[in-house]
């Protein structure tokens, strides 16, 4: 064979050769987590990952955490940006997310009320062009004249206190809540579902922005931070950091929700399904957890229950980065301040549960 022949002969080899032993890193590649998700993969995502609805003793409509901001400078150093965030429970999980800006999100939390809960959110995100906008929609109060995108959010809330509820804009927003939903993105919600996000809407619509932990019933007594208290708190350092204190932190909730990234799902920390589903569907993907928050949670997984959710997590794709977001007894005095958030490593902490 002439030489020139044999040398391109090999080089083909050669190219071959490196095309099959970089084949794997190519395909990782290309199962890499979605730009977006389709609705009705949202759907499939938050139906099949789910477990049957379990029983809590609140509703849980908003968090009762008045220095959950507190940790947020720590966490944005610790935990990085552009990876998946899990987390429990309400709107704290939004402060959490807008800090540290993950590519998905997902939801885990025992009850389907907080399905609902997270549905009416998606829908007023969507439906909401800046924050001023999402109070009116959320509280269904008109928007007062002199509030702008660059209103600081005590501005917000202020602007809002003295204005009057309106039962035909609930009406309006609820009748665009539900077509939203229903028909814009072709949720198959069942009467049920629909009627629990109407549930969930008419507390807000009913206590406005002074409404707490303890409003719609349950237990933790009348001493709670309201809504408007919980959106204007600071961190340690005195800055807002809530997903409303600036139109970024409100426009990172926004996106995630229009492209169906944040996916709500039921599941028992403890049980057989949820978090693996999610751990496996993240490991496909080639995906790491960058935080969890677990809000007060493990206080009720003792003994058996604890070791599940352990070895439940263990099966999460994590590295020396990936944060535990905690809400522990011991914060003090007043609303609010009975609980104090702290940070821990994910693999440290279940590490028993891998050997």
């Amino acid at each position: 064979m002439p030489r020139r022949r044999l040398v391109a002969a090999v080089a083909l080899l050669v190219a071959w050769l490196l095309a099959l032993s970089f084949a794997p890193t190519l395909r990782v590649a290309a199962e890499s987590l979605p730009a977006r998700l389709a609705d009705d993969d949202f759907w499939k995502l938050t139906t099949e990952f789910s477990e049957p609805s379990g029983y809590f003793q609140s509703d849980n409509l908003l968090s009762n955490e008045l220095g959950m901001q507190y940790v947020i400078p720590q966490l944005v150093r610790q935990a990085k940006a552009g990876r998946v965030y899990m987390g429990v429970g309400p709107e704290q999980n939004f402060s959490y997310i807008a800090a540290i800006k993950p590519k998905m999100v997902f939801i885990v939390d025992v009850r389907r009320g907080n399905r609902d809960l997270q549905l009416m959110y998606k829908a007023l995100f969507e439906l909401s062009s800046d924050r001023v906008d999402f109070v009116s929609r959320l509280f269904s109060k008109p928007r007062p004249p002199g509030l702008t995108r660059s209103s600081t959010i005590s501005e917000i809330f202020a602007g809002f206190w003295n204005v009057e509820t309106s039962e035909p804009l609930y009406k309006e927003n609820l009748k665009a809540i539900k077509e939203h939903l229903v028909t814009r993105h072709a949720l198959p919600l069942t009467e049920d579902e629909v009627h629990g996000v109407e549930q969930v809407y008419y507390a807000f619509y009913w206590f406005g922005p002074s409404i707490q932990y303890s409003s719609s019933g349950g237990f933790g007594g009348r001493n709670q931070p309201t809504y408007a208290e919980l959106m204007t708190a600071t961190d340690g350092d005195g800055q807002a950091r809530s997903y409303l204190a600036n139109e970024d932190n409100f426009t990172v909730m926004k996106e995630l929700e229009s492209k169906n990234l944040l996916v709500p799902v039921v599941g028992n920390f403890a049980g057989p399904k949820a978090i693996r589903a999610v751990g496996k569907y993240l490991k496909e993907k080639g995906a790491t957890v960058s935080a969890f928050y677990l809000s007060n949670v493990e206080q009720y997984l003792r003994g058996t229950l604890w070791n599940d959710f352990c070895a439940n997590v263990a099966t999460l794709p994590l590295d020396d980065t990936s944060t535990f977001i905690r809400s522990t007894r011991g914060g003090g005095f007043g609303p609010g301040f009975g609980l104090l958030s702290q940070l821990g490593l994910m693999s440290v902490d279940v590490k028993a549960c891998t050997q």
